[in-house]
Order: C-alpha cells, then structure tokens, then sequence
C-alpha cells in the first residue's frame, strides 16, 4: 500500500479523490475567464435596458470576485458562490440581479440562460484551462504508485469531462463524480461514497484534497481517512474542517 506523506501525516492509502476547480485546474484561468463574460453580459443587458446605475448591482459582490482597475477578475473569494456554487445557483445569483433591477423574473432567467451559452460557447473556444502548478507530476507519482483516483465536483458531466480533456489527466481518473450524478452535493458525504464504491475502495484507505470546506466536510461525513485542504493564495481561514493544509502540490509526497 502506498504512503502518503503530508507535513505532518503520513498517512497510507489506496485512493485519493480530488475535488476540481480550484483543485485540480486554476480556478480564475477557467471561471475567472468565465465571470468576466457573464458579468459583462449582464453589465451590457443592464446598459441596453437603461439600469446600467441599478443600486441592486454591485459587480464586486455578485459571484464573490475580485476585480482590478479595468474590471476583470483576477482573485475570488473561496467560500463564495464563483469557487462553490453550482450552474443553477449561479443562474439564480444573476438572475436575481436582473430581478432587482425591474426585469421580470422568467426574462431575466432567460437572459442569462442567454448570456451562459455565449460565455461557454467563448471559454470552450479557448480551451480556457491550466492545472495547478505541480499537479501534473503528483499524478505521475499516483501512477506510479498504483493509487486509485477519483474527481468529485459541484460542476455538471459535460463540463467536468472536456476540462478534464483540455488538461490532458482524464486519464489518470477511474471515476468522475458530478453533482448531476447524486442526489445531495457537497458537504453531504454522498459523492465520496460513491467515488469509493465505484473505485473498490473503504472510505479509511482513502483521501480527499479540496479547495473548499464543503470538501473538507465531504470528506469528514464520508468517513475519509484524511481530508487535505489546498489553498494556492495562501488563505486558508475557510478550511476549518481539514485535517491539515497545503499551498500545492510540492508539499505531499508518496512512497509505497
């Protein structure tokens, strides 16, 4: 069995799960891309219909981001709705913005309906994805070691799986676990469990690294036997239920 080492956890297993955005791809190089079309979508709308000053809207404040001068994203909040909502309680969050500023309820869930297809239709165009520095030679050394590897996302299977494919690790995974594929999502235990059962595996022989408390607590309800919470920027107040915390990749390794 291999052999994880984590500061200070050394820790064997079978099986790690890893949550997606944030986790396995940079999180602003795919949503923030993401954001910046869906905001200025609804920034134009608002103009077209005379609300661009609606006092409802707060672009800082909508999905959790942070801007720079010129308006684009280039940081969020990781207990906000851009690192931990889903698809539709995303639509929900821009439509209730249109809501707030006169437009009825079922055009503004179509307009962003509208808006959505346009800025996936863009991100897909670019291919607007990067795994997180590192990542690719820990799952190397997974390889190597025989481990079993699992994905378990908020986001939906068609999206999960052609981001897996621009990152080129689609792989390396013996099972992908999307919010469309379970009844309760995160922090309910059950995409752990299922990724376990499907991979053969006894949730004490396996691990979770997340970038968000949800996967902390994931993994904790599931009964995991550790559960790493990553944190890139270097915050890491959200991840209250780790069991411990890395900044990346470079910070774990395997021996069998």
């Amino acid at each position: 069995m291999a052999v994880l080492h984590v500061n200070a956890h050394i820790v064997p297993c079978k099986g790690i799960l890893f949550d997606k955005d944030g986790t396995l791809l940079d999180l602003l190089a795919t949503w923030g891309t993401w954001a910046d079309l869906m905001l200025m979508g609804l920034e134009n709308y608002l103009a077209f219909i005379g609300k661009e000053n609606s006092p409802g809207f707060d672009i800082a404040k909508v999905l959790g981001t942070e801007h720079d001068g010129a308006g684009k994203v280039v940081g969020y909040d990781p207990a906000g709705p851009l690192a931990m909502a889903t698809a539709e309680e995303t639509n929900g969050i821009l439509a209730w913005q249109l809501y707030t500023a006169g437009v009825p309820w079922n055009e503004a869930l179509a307009r962003v309906t509208a808006i959505g297809k346009e800025a996936m239709y863009e991100l897909r165009r670019r291919r607007s994805a990067r795994p997180l520095p590192d990542l690719l030679p820990f799952l190397r050394q997974c390889a190597a070691a025989s481990l079993k590897l699992g994905v378990v996302t908020s986001d939906g299977a068609a999206t999960t799986f052609e981001q897996l494919e621009w990152l080129g690790i689609t792989g390396y995974f013996d099972t992908v676990v999307t919010r469309d594929r379970v009844t309760l999502g995160k922090p309910a235990p059950e995409m752990a469990e299922t990724a376990c059962r499907e991979l053969g595996l006894s949730p004490e022989e396996t691990v979770i690294i997340g970038d968000s408390n949800a996967d902390m607590q994931l993994g904790r309800g599931a009964g995991l036997r550790l559960s790493v919470g990553i944190a890139p920027a270097g915050s890491a107040g959200h991840l209250q239920d780790a069991d411990t915390v890395i900044s990346g990749y470079h910070q774990l390794r395997l021996t069998i």
